[in-house]
């Protein structure tokens, strides 16, 4: 504050336009997730969701409107289909950000819903070891060490992805069917031809 006395009237007046223009653009930024997307406000220990294109991904809520994820390399929004090339990495890196900076655009909600199924750790817990982790890099498969398992593993000292599990029923469901249809077709088409030769 007295630093601000002892400038010149230009100085003080690009001062103050430069805090109020940084200030408005902050509570821009902030009033426009909160009227998009902010419907509950995240406690520290809360699992973040966001939509990206094809995929979600996962973060943890440490306070003060930051988040810590395991992002693997093109992870980010707006990467949009480039975001599936992570699927062929096997490291990631552990991040701190700003959750508006995590989220870009994209829709996102506070998903808790595993606490259901597990106890969830103390949140205190939670971020001591999120913010211990920041800036390791870690092993990563999309399968058995996705972002989602590094969140939920926060949270509930079990790493769980549901988007996996998901996907290997949508696949069990797609085999069985496939194997049906096989079966189905070949009992048709076998089925014709012993009709043939009993004709014959």
């Amino acid at each position: 504050m007295t630093k601000i006395l002892f400038m010149t009237t230009g100085q003080v007046h690009c001062f103050i336009v430069d805090q109020i223009l940084k200030s408005v653009s902050k509570i821009y930024l902030f009033s426009l997730g909160k009227i998009i997307q902010y419907d509950v406000k995240p406690e520290p220990g809360d699992l973040i969701e966001i939509f990206r294109y094809s995929y979600q991904h996962w973060a943890v809520y440490i306070g003060e409107g930051f988040v810590v994820h395991l992002a693997p390399p093109l992870e980010g929004p707006g990467a949009g289909a480039n975001s599936m090339m992570s699927i062929v990495s096997d490291s990631a890196l552990v991040k701190q950000d700003e959750l508006w900076d995590v989220v870009g655009t994209d829709k996102w909600q506070i998903n808790n819903t595993l606490d259901a199924e597990y106890e969830p750790r103390p949140a205190y817990v939670v971020v001591r070891e999120a913010r211990a982790s920041v800036g390791r890099q870690m092993p990563y498969c999309v399968f058995w060490r996705n972002c989602e398992h590094f969140a939920t593993d926060l949270r509930y000292g079990k790493p769980q992805s549901r988007q996996v599990r998901k996907a290997v029923e949508v696949a069990l469901v797609a085999g069985v069917v496939g194997l049906g249809l096989v079966a189905l077709v070949g009992a048709i088409f076998g089925g014709s031809s012993k009709e043939k030769k009993n004709t014959q």
